[in-house]
């Protein structure tokens, strides 16, 4: 009886042990399976499975210079996900797309980066003929296209804010794969090369075209004093500079002006099971860089995990945070203007394409911010559409002027805010379809314009007077003309003209007389006459 019941109890308890053990398991498994997933939406098209792909496992484990051990990231209660779909389109558009910006003689690569120089000129970064791809670094994030030398064009073009047309341009025969451009209050221009693994200063529109600061090796990505893929600088008003060090490193480093490094923080947010939300100062890609002078504020932008964090500028120290369901996953850039009390205006990104959830809805826009109330104001895009890959985004110190640069198509885009725009007139309808017509916009013709006169409101006015007068004289023609066949006018008829077509001439005595004498009498015969005449009348009226 009693070994019975041992019998029962060891096998309740070995089904009790199974159960804790498959658990265990679950438990066990599930961070895996979600890091997986992580690596895949920031590396897409990559095997990270690949044994010998040390480095890159490295950048997801967290396991780079410097970089913390995994560790598990606690998540606060998950918030009940709004209608994205729905809720975008509740925003506002408070910007209107400029179509017919730049002029179209200026020919773009891909666009990485846009800022303005002390003249208000757009200055902007791109790669020409260069396009960064699965084969361009290695897995230990070595360039691999070092054979096709330097970029032969110019890389850096100014272009007049108004109409587009080119100012200035500069940067040939020295970048590899531009990435990201900021000029600082004295008008030095600083640049990051991902394939050089360098940062760049250089004077006031390029110089003699030799930098003035170099920082990092070249083509030999590392940490430390080296850098690894850099992707953005923000300069403060006294030369300090800060540098994203950026795909690899996730960090962010100050300088002082002479290029003495002084802090730097940040850890990789790869080594993390969660990619929903991630802990202070840790980042997936620090993409972009802006200042808030106002709050004496760094931001970043922190591209896959969809967020902008904001830290003191004196010693790094986290302040806020930035994020939004409507904005999604990505977040690719953010620049700072001080209207309304203050705002970020952003870009995001398409979600990537493997490893994401599929009721993540995502559109790509750009938004703007209140640093106030942490909420989003309003939306823009194209035309009110989409971007396809917006990378970096600047906006005017008044707030009034955007300007997106996107990799694909690859052109710089130009926002104006909705207080500022006017109707379209006619004359700037022609100026559009020249665009299309390969006109360059701002370009005076070879030959002399010919004027076109446009109807005002007062020509059209008159000509409509004058065809009512027209129609009312032809109604009256036709109203005489009928009471003229049945002998009811004055004048006109048979019997009327007989006081005049005598052949002793008119006399006003003899009209008077038949005046008094009243009407003559109506002739029976008459009316095959009058029929007769009415027929020439008709005959006459269609002739």
């Amino acid at each position: 009886m009693h070994s019975t019941d041992s019998s029962k109890c060891l096998g309740s308890h070995s089904t009790m042990a199974i159960c804790c053990l498959l658990l265990l398991l679950g438990v066990v498994l599930q961070p895996a399976a979600s890091q997986t997933q992580s690596a895949q939406r920031y590396l897409q098209n990559v095997d990270i499975n690949n044994g010998n792909n040390e480095r890159l496992q490295q950048i997801l484990k967290g396991s780079g210079t410097g970089a913390a051990p995994a560790q598990i990231w606690s998540q606060p209660p998950q918030k009940t996900i709004p209608d994205v779909k729905t809720e975008l389109a509740k925003l506002n558009s408070t910007y209107t797309y400029q179509y017919g910006w730049p002029a179209n003689n200026v020919k773009l690569g891909a666009v990485t980066a846009v800022s303005f120089d002390k003249a208000g000129n757009v200055v902007i970064f791109h790669r020409v003929n260069r396009v960064w791809g699965q084969e361009t670094f290695d897995n230990r994030n070595l360039y691999q296209e070092q054979y096709l030398g330097p970029i032969r064009e110019s890389t850096i073009l100014a272009l007049e804010p108004a109409t587009g047309a080119l100012k200035y341009d500069w940067g040939k025969n020295f970048f590899y794969m531009p990435h990201g451009l900021t000029v600082d209050p004295e008008d030095n221009v600083w640049v990051t090369d991902v394939a050089m693994h360098q940062v760049f200063k250089f004077p006031p529109r390029g110089g003699d075209g030799k930098p003035l600061l170099t920082l990092g090796t070249a083509f030999k990505p590392g940490s430390g004093k080296k850098f690894c893929k850099p992707t953005s600088v923000a300069v403060l008003d006294n030369g300090d500079f800060f540098v994203a060090d950026g795909y690899c490193n996730a960090r962010i480093l100050k300088y002082t002006r002479a290029g003495e490094l002084i802090l730097s923080w940040g850890q990789n947010s790869f080594s993390g099971v969660s990619y929903d939300v991630a802990p202070q100062n840790y980042f997936a890609i620090p993409h972009a860089l802006t200042l808030v002078p106002e709050l004496e504020l760094l931001c970043a932008a922190d591209r896959e995990n969809g967020r902008v964090q904001c830290f003191f500028s004196s010693n790094g120290t986290f302040h806020s945070q930035y994020h939004s369901q409507l904005i999604g996953d990505r977040l690719f850039s953010m620049a700072y203007t001080p209207a309304s009390g203050g705002q970020l205006v952003i870009v995001n990104g398409p979600t990537a394409v493997l490893g994401i959830h599929p009721e993540h809805y995502n559109e790509v826009h750009g938004f703007v911010v209140s640093m106030r109330s942490k909420q989003l104001v309003s939306k823009f895009g194209p035309n009110n559409l989409e971007f396809h890959n917006p990378h970096d985004v600047a906006v005017t110190a008044d707030g009034n002027e955007i300007y997106v640069a996107e990799l694909a198509p690859m052109r710089i885009h130009k926002f104006v805010h909705r207080s500022l725009t006017k109707p379209m007139s006619l004359s700037a309808t022609k100026d559009t379809n020249n665009i299309g017509t390969g006109k360059v916009v701002g370009q005076e013709d070879a030959t002399p314009a010919q004027t076109v006169h446009h109807p005002s409101g007062k020509a059209i006015l008159v000509a409509s007077l004058m065809l009512l007068f027209a129609g009312s004289t032809f109604a009256l023609a036709l109203i005489f003309a009928r009471r003229r066949k049945r002998g009811c006018l004055p004048f006109g008829s048979r019997s009327r003209r007989h006081a005049w077509e005598k052949s002793d001439g008119f006399k006003l005595g003899g009209l008077l007389d038949r005046d008094r004498n009243g009407f003559e009498k109506l002739d029976q015969q008459a009316s095959d006459e009058e029929q007769d005449s009415t027929t020439t009348l008709a005959s006459a009226q269609y002739a």
